[in-house]
């Protein structure tokens, strides 16, 4: 398994970033951050310029944010609730009934996924810390809300300042500072023939 120490060519937002579970419950994320973030997401690639994602945003003290952490898996009610915001991502599974309504693409997921990535450099670059999460009542949120049928509920986001480990629960510190590790390479870069390393 890869390390940090193996990541030194990596620029240090790449190197240092991590999913942050303990967050600062006294941060605020101002309007034009999170415009910030949501520009960079509007920018992100996707197939024929289909923009196939949606998000739902709720800060801290909000009416969605409230609407949302009701919905919370039991694990994520310890530490998502001191995020500064909440965001609830969607991708497109079907063209929508307007009359001008885009074709829909088979690569909604991918980029969907490719929106939030960058969103989570533009946080980078910010100081700020972001945690993508699946654990929560996906229907349910889909109806508090009045997602459309051809939405789907994907992921949500927890994006917020960092907080002082001294002041958080004991097992998220330790789950936050746990070492960083990822497969090597070889076991998914190949070339010539699928299981082959490239030999990066």
């Amino acid at each position: 398994m890869n390390t940090v120490d193996e990541q030194a060519d990596l620029s240090d937002l790449q190197r240092n970033r991590r999913s942050v579970r303990v967050f600062d419950p006294r941060h605020e994320i101002s309007e034009s951050d999170l415009a910030r973030l949501f520009r960079a997401a509007q920018w992100a690639p996707s197939a024929g310029n289909s923009q196939p994602w949606g998000f739902l945003v709720g800060r801290r003290g909000d009416e969605t944010h409230a609407r949302f952490v009701q919905h919370l898996s039991r694990g994520n009610r310890s530490w998502v609730p001191s995020a500064s915001a909440v965001v609830i991502t969607a991708h497109q599974i079907a063209s929508g009934p307007e009359d001008d309504a885009m074709v829909f693409s088979d690569y909604a997921l991918y980029d969907l996924g490719q929106s939030v990535a960058l969103l989570g450099v533009e946080a980078g670059v910010l100081g700020l810390g972001i945690h993508q999460f699946a654990g929560f009542g996906h229907e349910a949120v889909a109806a508090e809300f009045d997602v459309p049928p051809h939405w789907r509920v994907t992921t949500a986001v927890a994006i917020g300042a960092p907080g002082d480990p001294a002041d958080a629960d004991p097992l998220l510190v330790e789950r936050d500072q746990r070492p960083r590790t990822r497969k090597p390479m070889a076991d998914f870069v190949f070339a010539g023939s699928w299981g082959t390393p490239a030999g990066l």
